[in-house]
């Protein structure tokens, strides 16, 4: 179990936060023993809450052109056919995992292959289960040209809580299966986009690893 780089500088700020307001309390309520006491673990319970939120624990990553991965950890919440106006502007499967507070919080390239399309739009902070938060949330895009041939999109959506979205990759660059490709800082969910033909793996309600658990298999023709 290691830290992930996302989340170094803000552990680090918040420690120093709750260092100065436990020793403020201590300094100025001396005779408040009980309180200052229960002060303290409050902000050591807070502190091992945004630790857990910033986790990067080791998988037993494995790679197959026509397997796609969890991109993410989470409950699969959706699956079902849907039109997707963004790129492919058809009918496409569509597998969404919701990330819970608790849940690791990389997300993962769910197969290899070459970025054909990345865009980041700006947007609201609609709960992760709203219908519209796919569309109408903070988001990124990315559709990738597998190794076995179909195009696959994934989008890393911001929900309630979470209010900010890194990316590490760009349109053109060359991505391996179950490298990571951002963090959605405090969690939230990602939507896998497949042809219609593709044989899903996982059910409703399933709880997924990211870059272990198998999602789906597309069909290579």
């Amino acid at each position: 179990m290691k830290i992930h780089k996302e989340g170094r500088r803000i552990l680090f700020v918040t420690l120093l936060v709750l260092l100065v307001l436990n020793l403020l309390v201590f300094n100025f309520n001396k005779g408040a023993d009980l309180f200052n006491r229960l002060f303290a673990g409050a902000t050591v319970i807070v502190f091992l809450l945004i630790l857990q939120f910033f986790r990067s624990p080791f998988r037993h990553l494995f790679t197959h052109e026509d397997l796609l991965l969890a991109p993410a950890d989470g409950k699969v919440v959706v699956i079902e056919n849907v039109f997707e106006p963004e790129y492919f502007e058809d009918e496409r499967k569509q597998i969404s995992i919701f990330m819970s507070p608790i849940n690791v919080h990389v997300t993962r390239n769910p197969i290899s292959g070459l970025v054909k399309y990345f865009k980041y739009h700006p947007g609201n902070y609609l709960v992760a289960w709203h219908p519209k938060s796919s569309t109408q949330n903070e988001r990124t895009t990315v559709v990738v040209e597998s190794d076995a041939g179909p195009l696959v999109l994934f989008r890393q959506i911001a929900g309630a809580m979470a209010r900010r979205i890194v990316w590490y990759v760009n349109e053109g660059d060359e991505v391996s299966q179950g490298e990571e490709f951002g963090f959605i800082k405090f969690g939230s969910r990602v939507d896998l986009f497949v042809p219609l033909d593709t044989e899903v793996k996982v059910e409703l309600g399933q709880k997924v690893k990211g870059g272990e658990t198998v999602i789906c298999q597309l069909k290579v023709k």
